[in-house]
């Protein structure tokens, strides 16, 4: 799964996007900035705008990754990893589908899933000149960012009433252009497919960010639309040719983020402090899910899934974190970063503009040091009712609000989805909530000391163990009907509320409110402001012939399917079906258990193992540019039909959310002819395999 941390293999080709030209194969690319010159050279052919609307209307965005619908009922193609959290929500004790996969025998089995919803991105508008014209001369950052969300806000409630989509405010290239992306939203999905985690997750941890691989990580969901199946304006035809050594493949999806454009004094803070106090955190979250994993055969099936995220999180942050570390890599890039302020050195009008915006970044980061572990520890992650009680609280008061006063979360275009989260329905397990929220009552209290506000006001002298079970025993919040009931009440039903949680969340909210402030003020807006100005010198001095940073948005990025360099050899493009039994074998199959059964296979694949092809693709790696949240992304071709599926990426990748380096950055995707192979003849899901591949 994207993404794992380990240490660097290769030497890194540092990149920083102030100075140095974009690599053949580099490059997240907005639908609106294509390198089609780059790629008629290099491949002769690049694609044309009825080949970008196809692919663009038959991609999705999942929460936190990508999928793409790939039939004209509405079936939508994503990776099992993207989908085990909604799978986990489906089950039940007596229904595992995380362990034991899912295959809906017809269409009335199909399962919805609740809380679920797609978009698929309809328009993009730059809102970059009308924006600009909000700015006062000498205005402070505070109130720069006051007057452009105040009008970001209205162009938003403009466009959502004119189109009936729903409207998101997106930033590229570090503030040097503004856009507002439109996007239909799907809220009726369906669970259609699952395989066993033993294949989806085949290798477990082990393998996990390395390459050859073996895994089935795919997903079926359907969309509906009115209780029918939906019929999407396009979708991705199925290859019947397949994929080869050196053909050219495209990856569209949703990266989620990277900071290559950071200064370099951003990247110290990352490396220094924001990475290892987000790695902190998890492993704290990890081990309290894991003690509580060990008080039963049921609690472990609760939190199986929340694991395997957590983990996965972690492998990810330490990648990221082991480039910044990368002495030779973060000097290259400091020295990029001097050659371009002295290029805006030399410009009067970019002097002046942006000379002093370095500065001013690194001012904010010290204040954002000091605030950090604050930020780190007050708050309601350490349970899921605070987080409830939080946004009902701040629900009831933000609608009473003018919307220029509001936190943007609950401003006027985003209230209703705040208020569509809460009443989702979602498992809730008593006994797990208060196990976790005495484990993070107590890192709070050491960490921050007995004391601090947040402190004194959560335990008023009890310890967190009390608190904890206090607050859960008697709160109704687990209940998404008392949770819309309070919704309906407004103001009035919170002000009356004597539920322990809602009490909690009038005492955590004006402390969180008040760090958020000085975030905002001493932090936030003078590194949006300052990012802005360094982001128009930088299209000044470079033009715009580069790619801005990831931002859970919408690229494209492209590459051929390519073996690379490691270990003293080269490493194959593509694994195979019988490689899988290979590795199982090697193993000792399931009766040996090597390292927790991590190279088991699930019983109906040994029992089809003699139907199964064992020169059939499997996996392959590919040289394109991919960072998380691109999970899920379909893989196409130049006629724009699939050939793969997106699931992870080498070890060599894991710094690109800095720099990208071009030896062997590799994505790792679950060819198309495996997931018909597997459908056909171990799952005997025909029906499935003909409506995906048009027959």
């Amino acid at each position: 799964m994207l993404f794992r941390a380990r240490p660097l293999l290769l030497p890194l080709m540092a990149f920083a996007l102030a100075s140095a030209p974009v690599r053949a194969e580099e490059g997240m690319w907005t639908f609106d900035n294509l390198p089609t010159k780059k790629l008629q050279a290099a491949y002769g052919w690049a694609p044309d705008q009825a080949w970008l609307d196809h692919v663009r209307l038959s991609v999705l965005r999942f929460p936190g990754g990508s999928g793409s619908f790939v039939s004209r009922d509405g079936l939508v193609l994503t990776n099992e990893h993207v989908g085990r959290g909604w799978l986990q929500r489906v089950s039940s004790p007596g229904a595992d589908y995380v362990k034991n996969g899912f295959a809906a025998a017809s269409r009335e089995q199909e399962i919805k899933v609740p809380g679920l919803e797609l978009m698929t991105l309809m328009a993009m508008d730059n809102i970059t000149d009308r924006l600009a014209k909000t700015q006062v001369p000498g205005a402070s950052e505070k109130e720069i960012s006051k007057a452009r969300h105040a009008e970001i806000e209205k162009i938003k409630q403009e466009m959502q009433a004119r189109s009936g989509l729903t409207c998101e405010y997106v930033t590229l290239y570090q503030g040097g252009e503004h856009w507002i992306y439109s996007y239909k939203k799907h809220t009726d999905v369906r669970l259609v497919f699952a395989p066993e985690l033993q294949i989806a997750l085949f290798g477990g941890d082990y393998d996990n960010f390395t390459y050859p691989r073996h895994n089935l990580d795919f997903t079926l969901f359907r969309v509906y639309e009115n209780g029918r199946p939906y019929t999407p304006p396009e979708h991705l035809a199925w290859t019947r040719a397949g994929l080869k050594a050196g053909d050219l493949t495209f990856v569209i999806g949703h990266p989620g983020s990277t900071k290559r454009q950071d200064t370099f004094a951003q990247m110290l803070y990352s490396r220094d402090v924001a990475i290892p106090m987000r790695l902190k955190g998890l492993e704290r979250q990890k081990e309290a899910l894991v003690q509580y994993g060990k008080t039963s055969p049921e609690a472990a099936r609760q939190v199986g899934t929340q694991i395997l995220r957590i983990e996965n999180s972690l492998k990810a942050l330490g990648g990221y974190w082991s480039g910044l570390k990368n002495k030779e890599a973060m000097a290259r890039i400091e020295a990029n970063e001097k050659a371009f302020r002295a290029k805006v050195a030399k410009d009067p009008k970019l002097q002046a503009e942006a000379g002093s915006s370095w500065g001013r970044i690194e001012a904010a980061l010290k204040e954002a040091r000091g605030l950090a572990k604050e930020n780190a520890y007050v708050g309601p992650a350490h349970s899921t009712l605070l987080g409830h009680a939080l946004a009902l609280v701040r629900i009831a008061e933000e609608e009473r609000l003018p919307g220029e006063k509001r936190l943007p979360e609950y401003s006027d275009t985003n209230l209703k989805s705040a208020k569509a989260r809460l009443v989702v329905p979602a498992p809730y397990y008593p006994e797990q909530e208060a196990f976790v929220f005495t484990r993070g009552l107590e890192e709070a209290a050491r960490e921050l000391g007995p004391k601090h506000p947040f402190v004194k006001a959560m335990l008023c002298g009890k310890s967190p163990a009390e608190v904890a079970k206090t607050a859960v025993t008697g709160s109704k919040l687990g209940d998404p009907e008392v949770r819309k009931a309070l919704l309906a009440g407004g103001k009035q039903a919170i002000v009356e509320s004597r539920d322990p949680m809602i009490l909690l969340a009038k005492k955590l909210d004006p402390l969180s409110r008040a760090i958020r402030r000085k975030q905002e003020e001493r932090v936030h807006s003078v590194i949006s402001e300052h990012a802005a100005h360094i982001a128009k010198a930088r299209f000044a001095v470079f033009g715009k012939n580069t790619y801005p940073d990831a931002t859970f948005t919408m690229r494209l990025t492209y590459g051929p399917v390519a073996e690379f360099p490691a270990n003293g050899t080269l490493i194959q493009p593509f694994t195979t079906f019988g490689g899988l039994f290979d590795r199982y074998d090697g193993w000792g199959g399931n009766a040996a258990g090597a390292h927790g059964g991590a190279w088991a296979l699930p019983q109906r694949w040994l029992d089809k193992r003699g139907a199964l092809d064992p020169a059939m693709p499997f996996n392959f790696v590919h040289k394109v540019d991919i960072i998380g949240g691109n999970s899920g992304s379909p893989v196409v071709d130049r006629k724009g039909e699939l050939v793969g599926l997106i699931f992870d990426g080498d070890i060599d990748m894991l710094p690109g959310n800095f720099f990208y380096d071009d030896t062997a950055n590799r994505g790792v995707s679950v060819d198309a002819r495996a997931i018909i192979h597997a459908l056909e003849r171990v799952y005997g899901a025909t029906a499935l395999a003909a409506e995906l591949t048009g027959k």
